[in-house]
């Protein structure tokens, strides 16, 4: 069974950045795609950036068109983990970030990680 655990959420200016980080564990081998999702009161949890982890050279990533240009996500191959690098942050950025990963006929969620971004 995989497990996620995110970090790095927090509480930061509008116009400053923060850096997301999810670690994997259990039978990671499994999984296809990982990638975050975000929810904010009231609105539907969307998503913000997906990356495939197969054991290759070239990933394929994918953005929101809310984030495209500001955040940044990678694999961290050492550390079993998807980082999401986030620049140039805005108040409407404010959400719950929840890391996911899928597979072939599953997937999973973590328990999120609040970022509050102020004006």
């Amino acid at each position: 069974q995989v497990q996620l655990v995110e970090s790095g959420g927090g509480l930061v200016q509008a116009g400053g950045s923060l850096r997301l980080s999810c670690a994997a564990s259990g039978s990671i081998i499994e999984i296809d795609t990982m990638g975050w999702y975000r929810q904010a009161p009231g609105r539907q949890r969307e998503l913000v950036a997906t990356i495939t982890v197969r054991d290759s050279t070239n990933y394929n990533t994918h953005y929101a068109d809310s984030v495209k240009d500001r955040f940044t996500i990678s694999r961290d191959n050492a550390k079993n983990a998807v980082n999401l690098q986030m620049n140039s942050l805005k108040p409407e950025d404010t959400a719950v970030y929840y890391c996911n990963a899928r597979w072939y006929n599953s997937g999973t969620w973590g328990q999120g990680t609040q970022v509050t971004v102020s004006s």
